[in-house]
């Protein structure tokens, strides 16, 4: 790492310091365990503890009545790669270039000046695993052992970018059987690996990973697992218990791992030193119509800008620390979650580029209302939708009637633009932008003013 980064992700270790920054939110201890899961797909509408009526999540649920739901909480892009960035950078997608998803020919990957959480944590000190689903990279040099992960097993980009799985799709003729690697090895390089043990091999990992090192040091362990993206998948043990069906099976799954990996917390006795976080990269699959989820009370899914493809189930704990069985309508964003975990680890905000994130742990151990709501959506390079306060202005967006296309996806152009209320009707069906023509107006100096400011497709300080 260059001199410059190595003062980019300097550390402060002072507890004291610490102390008089966050209070108590830092008292039980300066540096603590990290452990974030985020399922792949999953809509905000999928959880039990979020209204599912036959998807049943009890290990989810007990972690949501142990801490703290946040109702507004956003991705950065409602697809795979650039929302994967975002978690990782702090970042919108658009300051990396990281705007589109990767397929195994896809000769790009993390730009190697790029600064993520596991860089800056493990110059902290930190024990540092990625376990799942990288999709930033296929390339050795793009792997996560190259951007800051001591350790990593999973598979390299999406389940479904293989002969094998989509044998009809030339984009992926050529592509080897789905990799799945060990640190910088492929275990399988003749064969597509076992998808429904998937679940269950990554909980291995990360239980096998926590227990060797919380008795050493502090840990960073990213749990991105491969369901429920399509093809779908569930072990003997929980294939065909669901009401749901096959998708309503691999959630169970994946919440029989989280309850795994709580369970583990607690017997290593980590929980007081321990924020658990759980969240969906983007919103759900809707075009695979019964192998896609639920966005719940949201319009549309993934790869849209509607509320449905970037508003996600978040559920945090940390006990003794956030309060527990709240729910926060806050606004929060992944890019958030970077800020609040490097703050917590006694580390420092990167100073030398633009940092999207902001601080959470007001709103997670204090209940304050947070921030006024700002976010930006994009659609690859295209900046389409603003939200600023309780109002979202749509310029472009995707509707099953088209009267264009962006790539293979339809699309309606809208001039005058859409605008919505989003506290008032989160469903996004009461277009409102005749009656507020100075709220229209308001947002798009704000839309132009964010346009201007970033270069599509060109990694940005």
């Amino acid at each position: 790492m260059s001199a410059p980064r190595l003062l980019a992700v300097a550390v402060v270790l002072d507890a004291a310091l610490l102390a008089s920054v966050f209070g108590s939110a830092v008292a039980a201890q300066d540096r603590p365990n990290i452990v974030i899961m985020l399922a792949d797909d999953m809509g905000y509408g999928d959880l039990s503890c979020l209204g599912h009526p036959t998807i049943r999540t009890p290990e989810l649920d007990r972690m949501a009545s142990e801490g703290m739901k946040i109702s507004q909480f956003y991705v950065g892009a409602s697809v795979c790669t650039p929302s994967r960035a975002a978690l990782l950078t702090g970042r919108y997608p658009i300051r990396s270039g990281l705007t589109h998803v990767f397929i195994p020919s896809s000769p790009g990957g993390m730009p190697e000046d790029e600064i993520t959480l596991a860089e800056i944590l493990k110059q902290a000190g930190y024990a540092t695993a990625c376990i799942g689903k990288w999709h930033l990279g296929a390339r050795p040099e793009h792997l996560p052992l190259r951007h800051g992960f001591d350790y990593y097993f999973g598979i390299p980009y999406s389940n479904d970018m293989s002969p094998e799985t989509q044998p009809d799709n030339p984009l992926f003729k050529d592509a080897p059987p789905t990799p799945l690697i060990r640190d910088s090895t492929v275990t399988n390089p003749d064969r597509e690996p076992d998808q429904s043990q998937l679940t269950k091999w990554y909980t291995e990992e990360s239980i096998r990973f926590m227990r060797q090192h919380a008795r050493q040091r502090p840990f960073l362990l990213y749990l991105a697992h491969t369901m429920p993206h399509v093809p779908l998948f569930a072990s003997d043990k929980f294939r065909g218990r669901s009401p749901r069906g096959l998708y309503g099976d691999a959630v169970e799954e994946l919440d029989w791992s989280a309850g795994q990996i709580l369970r583990a917390v607690a017997e290593l006795g980590i929980e007081q030193d321990t924020l658990v976080v759980f969240l969906s990269d983007n919103g759900p699959w809707l075009g695979k119509k019964q192998d896609g989820g639920s966005s719940g009370p949201f319009y549309e899914g993934k790869v849209s800008t509607w509320e449905g493809g970037f508003r996600v189930p978040a559920i945090f704990r940390w006990k003794g620390q956030i309060p527990a069985g709240v729910t926060s309508t806050a606004f929060a964003t992944t890019m958030d979650l970077f800020t609040t975990v490097v703050r917590v680890a006694g580390a420092e905000i990167p100073r030398d580029r633009a940092i999207d994130g902001e601080d959470l742990t007001p709103v997670l151990c204090h209940g304050a209302p947070g921030r006024e709501p700002l976010m930006f959506y994009y659609a690859g390079d295209e900046l389409w939708a603003v939200r600023k306060g309780p109002w979202k202005m749509h310029t472009k967006s995707m509707k099953p009637a088209s009267v264009e296309k962006w790539g293979n996806w339809p699309i309606e152009v809208h001039d005058p633009p859409l605008l919505y209320h989003v506290e008032v009707d989160p469903a996004e069906r009461f277009n409102v932008a005749a009656a507020h023509p100075d709220v229209v107006k308001s947002l798009r100096a704000v839309f132009e003013s964010h346009k201007a400011s970033v270069q599509p497709g060109q990694p940005q300080r």
